[in-house]
């Protein structure tokens, strides 16, 4: 047989295979919309439905979930049509970010939403399209979304706030891990932490620090970071402040394991006040919200929506 009679085969058998499977009642009843050709079934809304009742404790709309999926099915072929398709490894990522957020672990999230009868994909899902639509309209429309310094801070002296910016420093940093493996007893810790606290006092420069941690093993140096004053939570600027620069903030006890942070720089600069942060970021969201709202009208409207059942009962 040629391989074109094995494709015409192929193609007639698994076009029956389909025709059998719609003729289904059970089937065809488990779909409520189909999206572009892509199903939401009942099982789909019920998920999302526990999901949001979870997150808001209140009983969602049901057309509302539904107009959610369908907004999210767009999301993501609006999203392959410009080649944002993240990876399983992304969404992982994402949501074990979410996971620690919440002071737990990926698993334990996982088992929380299954207490609830909710599978992680249901929560998965959403996140792939949030990464998604992130990615498409902060990337399609960057320069309509840039807020400009004048318009901040005419917003600032219009709240009665004349100051623009604060003194402060610029600090360059190269945080070091001592790793200790998930799970280890706190005797194990506490001995690393001891030898992190004698390693501290050696150094003189952050060259010495890098060269003599990279040789060791069980070690991670990380890149070096530049970060202003700003930027860094208060009891680690604390710390920096009382530091030299060139040595090692004192060793603290992280998921990771033992952790400090060189010094490997520090000079005055100038930052934003935290007012004018604020109203930055606010007239930002204002634009992108805006802007997503009108994009996600346009996608939808082009898309083919078809809605197959009512709800079963």
């Amino acid at each position: 047989m040629t391989t074109h009679s094995h494709r015409l085969s192929a193609l007639v058998i698994g076009t029956f295979l389909v025709l059998v499977g719609c003729s289904s009642p059970s089937l065809a009843q488990s779909v409520a919309v189909m999206v572009n050709g892509e199903p939401i079934t009942h099982f789909d809304i019920e998920q999302r439905s526990k999901l949001t009742a979870l997150s808001t404790h209140k009983t969602p709309d049901r057309q509302a979930v539904i107009n959610e999926l369908i907004d999210e099915k767009v999301k993501i072929k609006e999203g392959k049509r410009f080649g944002v398709d993240p990876t399983s490894s992304d969404i992982d990522a994402s949501y074990a970010q979410m996971a620690s957020r919440m002071r737990t672990t990926a698993d334990g999230l996982t088992k929380s939403l299954e207490a609830s009868g909710i599978r992680a994909e249901t929560l998965k899902a959403r996140i792939k399209a949030d990464i998604v639509w992130g990615s498409l309209v902060r990337g399609r429309y960057k320069e309509s979304l840039q807020v400009g310094e004048k318009d901040v801070a005419a917003k600032v002296r219009e709240s009665g706030d004349e100051k623009l910016e604060i003194e402060a420093f610029e600090y360059k940093l190269q945080p070091v891990v001592l790793l200790v493996p998930r799970g280890s007893a706190m005797p194990v810790v506490e001995a690393r932490k001891r030898e992190a606290e004698a390693l501290r006092e050696r150094f003189q420069s952050c060259e010495d620090v890098i060269r003599y941690f990279r040789s060791l093993p069980n070690v991670a140096v990380r890149d070096v970071l530049t970060k202003t004053t700003a930027d860094i939570p208060e009891a680690l600027r604390g710390m920096l402040d009382k530091t030299a620069v060139g040595h090692l903030t004192p060793p603290e006890i992280t998921k990771q394991g033992v952790e400090m942070v060189a010094l490997c720089g520090r000079k005055p600069t100038t930052v934003d006040t935290p007012k004018k942060r604020e109203i930055r970021e606010k007239m930002f969201l204002e634009k992108y919200e805006a802007k997503s709202k009108s994009y996600l009208r346009e996608v939808r409207g082009a898309a083919m929506i078809e809605y197959k059942s009512a709800e079963p009962r």
